[in-house]
């Protein structure tokens, strides 16, 4: 009887000693999975380490992957928190309610997606039209001189295309605003991250391509978007205006609303402390903000 009794009761003991602390309850040790965005990570990264000065019982995980890849870890209910740099498709939240997954959205933030070039390329200026031509399926134009542009160092005068992967928000956020919905066209330099994007065109005369403004650097040139005398330079004002063309909004999705420390993370995120430092990163602030 006594050996019945121990095997029954061990279940039990297996059981409470594997269940997670509540996020946030006082005493416990708890890691927030956040992953997404490569457009994001760099400021999710210093989010994270400087609230560990906030609730130093409170760890951040952030991995990046691209928005897709954090979707698809909150559909799967492997993150507390993803990023991401675009809007959640019909699809993938018909598939997360089907998971039990109940997404919610929060605003975190705007950025303006600029245009690079590199530093000697000698354009100024260029519209949804030329941009369509160089990057969009059936688009025709291949070459610099297409446009009108001698680029010094660029001999074959061909137009490298770089972009990035398509489970990148940043993508798909290109192809909706600038392409009009419609391909890319084949045999663009399909980049993993955003800091990818700008090296390669820093360091090719022939490059063009496209990340979020926060990842520009003084060795890079950002195209002013519009038709020539009435194109909008990419600024952190142009995105909180509006009026920078292809300015978008910044995401983080819960699964529900969240509770506990992940709520607590977000109320931090939202307010003048968190949105000061994703002030500092280069990019536009989800409200009106007080930074010292």
């Amino acid at each position: 009887m006594k050996k019945l009794l121990l095997l029954v009761a061990a279940p039990a003991l297996v059981l409470v000693a594997c269940s997670r602390p509540e996020p946030g309850a006082k005493g416990s040790r708890v890691v927030l999975q956040n992953k997404g965005s490569d457009t994001l990570v760099n400021v999710a990264q210093a989010w994270a380490e400087a609230y560990k000065e906030v609730d130093p019982n409170t760890a951040i995980a952030v991995t990046g992957g691209g928005s897709g890849t954090g979707i698809s870890a909150l559909i799967n209910g492997t993150v507390d928190i993803a990023n991401a740099s675009r809007e959640m498709k019909d699809q993938e939240i018909a598939s997360a309610k089907a998971n039990g997954v109940e997404p919610v959205e929060f605003v975190v933030g705007y950025d303006a997606l600029a245009v690079f070039l590199h530093p000697d390329n000698p354009a100024t200026s260029l519209s949804f039209e030329q941009l369509a031509g160089i990057y969009g399926d059936g688009g025709e134009t291949v070459s610099w001189s297409q446009l009108g542009l001698d680029v010094p160092g660029c001999s074959s005068g061909e137009i490298v295309v770089v972009s990035r992967q398509n489970n990148s928000g940043t993508y798909a956020y290109f192809q909706e605003v600038v392409l009009g919905g419609k391909d890319f066209k084949l045999g663009t330099r399909d980049m993993h991250g955003s800091k990818d994007v700008v090296d390669l065109v820093e360091n090719t005369p022939c490059a063009i391509g496209y990340s979020g403004l926060a990842y520009a650097t003084e060795h890079i040139k950002k195209a002013c978007i519009g038709e020539a005398g009435a194109c909008v330079e990419p600024t952190v004002e142009g995105a909180i205006s509006g009026e920078y063309p292809i300015a978008r909004s910044l995401l983080m999705y819960t699964s529900g609303q969240p509770t506990g420390g992940t709520k607590a993370y977000m109320d931090w995120i939202l307010s003048d402390a968190g949105q000061c430092i994703l002030l500092d990163k280069g990019y536009a602030p989800a409200a009106k903000v007080s930074c010292k």
